[in-house]
């Protein structure tokens, strides 16, 4: 089924960012991000959910990148293709670990790495989970506000970007409403368009 968008925030630049409540692998989108950790072992949350579903075709070549390319970081995200899902790709970001340091930043480098590479891939439309809220253990308030943060820096310097429509895909009732507040919060500190 798909998700339901709770909230839309259209950028100058006619790019849109929505929060939505559902399941990610069911997703009308080009592309969606996988919440991997760097040997891309696909095992539980999000990884597992989307290798279910998808088929042991994406942890074939996941396998094949991390042989070819070594573990991945938080800046350089990897991708395959979807398998059975719908998608054109999917995006393999690595999150930080709560309590390793600097997790602000190492989050910020996942979700700008998967927007780059969404760009570089020519993909339209994409949707993220909340990166590193589950067992990584990152408080979904800092993540909420890295999330909208990020997105928006790269709104801003990336105006010709093919992406156009980035959404944050939410599982959970209590993570919807962390991330709708901070959305909230964020857009009263916005100037008013002119």
């Amino acid at each position: 089924m798909a998700s339901q968008v709770k909230a839309r925030y259209p950028f100058p630049g006619g790019q849109v960012l929505e929060i939505a409540q559902g399941d990610i692998t069911a997703e009308d989108v080009e592309a969606i991000v996988n919440a991997a950790n760097t040997m891309l072992q696909h095992g539980g949350g999000v990884a597992g959910a989307i290798l279910r579903k998808g088929g042991a075709q994406i942890q074939a070549e996941s396998d094949a990148w991390v042989q070819q390319f070594g573990p991945v970081t938080h800046a350089k995200p990897a991708y395959t293709r979807a398998g059975r899902l719908p998608f054109r790709y999917i995006i393999h970001a690595v999150g930080p670990i709560w309590g390793e340091g600097d997790e602000e930043c190492k989050l910020s480098a996942a979700i700008l790495g998967s927007l780059r590479l969404a760009e570089t891939l020519g993909i339209r439309s994409l949707a993220f989970p909340a990166i590193s809220t589950g067992i990584f253990g990152v408080p979904k308030d800092l993540a909420a506000r890295v999330f909208l943060h990020t997105i928006a820096d790269y709104f801003t310097q990336s105006p010709n970007s093919p992406l156009s429509l980035v959404r944050i895909t939410l599982y959970d009732a209590p993570t919807l409403e962390v991330f709708l507040e901070a959305l909230e919060t964020w857009r009263k500190s916005k100037p008013p368009s002119s």
